[in-house]
């Protein structure tokens, strides 16, 4: 086959791993979301207009990630990408992975910001406003790890690519796909997690607003540091020079390495890094008092499980400046 036929080829097939896994975490969070809806709306009958309200709203947000891979899925199936070089075919491909994989933690865990704020406005219908802002704040930066994704995935259609050698191109821009694709899921679901147990705990404590919100967004924030370990790799892998490199197997395969080491090595950091800011949001709705011990405790488990995260950026570095 010629460079056109490849490419089209990478594209056909990055749109069906786009859509395909872009459409099942938004599709959880949605359900998540509806099912408490339902469990909320059997608690207050009178309120079933106000909770199928914020029901649609947080359900509209768990769709962006969705939406995001629609978009690149729609892209690639009518994007002429041939003129963008031999390596035309991988960047498709892995733009499609960026996007399909990155948009699932994000999508699942915008669920469950939805599904306690529509149960918790069914348990203090008076602070329904102040649920729904705490609600839309978390589900916001659930969808951070996805736009790093859409970001990548982007880079990987548009760029030119004609004057890079196939090989180990094509391994590094397959690579960068799986670097943030990967590695954006459990910072999504993890932050998901914590931003439900942030509602869930102003509804039995509406008065721990603030320290609330500050909480879940500190713990969300260094949870989001796995998946900018995965974007800084990702735009290494695509941005390194490869021309006049010798083409032997270990050349090809280590960027392809380094993206699958950064972009597992950040989904379990991400994700537990998520477990511990939910923990440390349930036990501040149940002693608010406690605010700065709970900080503290929680800031210092999340430094300990980000080491692994740091050790898995190390091997991708090595990865791709020494070998």
């Amino acid at each position: 086959m010629d460079v056109a036929s490849y490419a089209r080829a990478g594209q056909y097939l990055g749109a069906g791993l786009a859509m395909g896994f872009g459409a099942i975490g938004a599709a959880l969070g949605e359900g998540m979301t509806g099912g408490f809806t339902n469990r909320a709306i059997s608690r207050r009958i009178s309120m079933t207009p106000a909770l199928t309200r914020t029901m649609l709203v947080a359900q509209a947000v768990a769709e962006t990630s969705a939406i995001f891979a629609l978009m690149v899925a729609i892209l690639l199936l009518f994007t002429d990408m041939a003129e963008q070089g031999p390596c035309a075919w991988a960047a498709a491909i892995g733009a499609g992975l960026s996007i399909g994989l990155g948009s699932f933690g994000s999508g699942i865990g915008s669920g469950y910001p939805g599904a306690e704020a529509t149960w918790g406005v069914s348990r203090q219908p008076a602070v329904a406003p102040q649920m729904t802002t705490n609600m839309l704040v978390s589900q916001a930066v659930c969808q951070t790890p996805a736009i790093f994704a859409l970001v990548i995935s982007f880079l990987l259609m548009f760029m030119d690519y004609s004057k890079d050698p196939m090989w180990p191109y094509s391994a590094a821009l397959l690579g960068a796909g799986l670097s943030m694709g990967i590695g954006a899921i459990g910072s999504g679901w993890g932050g998901g997690e914590t931003g439900g147990a942030a509602c869930k705990a102003f509804a039995r404590h509406p008065r721990t607003k603030t320290s609330m919100m500050t909480l879940m967004l500190v713990g969300q924030a260094v949870g989001q540091t796995p998946s900018i370990f995965s974007l800084m790799v990702a735009f290494i892998l695509i941005f390194s020079n490869y021309s006049g490199q010798q083409l032997t197997l270990h050349s090809t395969m280590a960027p392809l390495a380094a993206g699958i080491c950064m972009g597992f090595g950040a989904l379990g950091p991400g994700y537990g890094n998520g477990l511990t800011s939910t923990k440390a949001c349930e036990a501040l709705g149940m002693r608010p008092q406690n605010s700065g011990l709970i900080m503290r405790t929680m800031l210092v488990a999340q430094a300990v499980a980000q080491s692994t995260a740091i050790y898995a950026l190390v091997i991708a570095f090595v990865l791709i400046f020494v070998v």
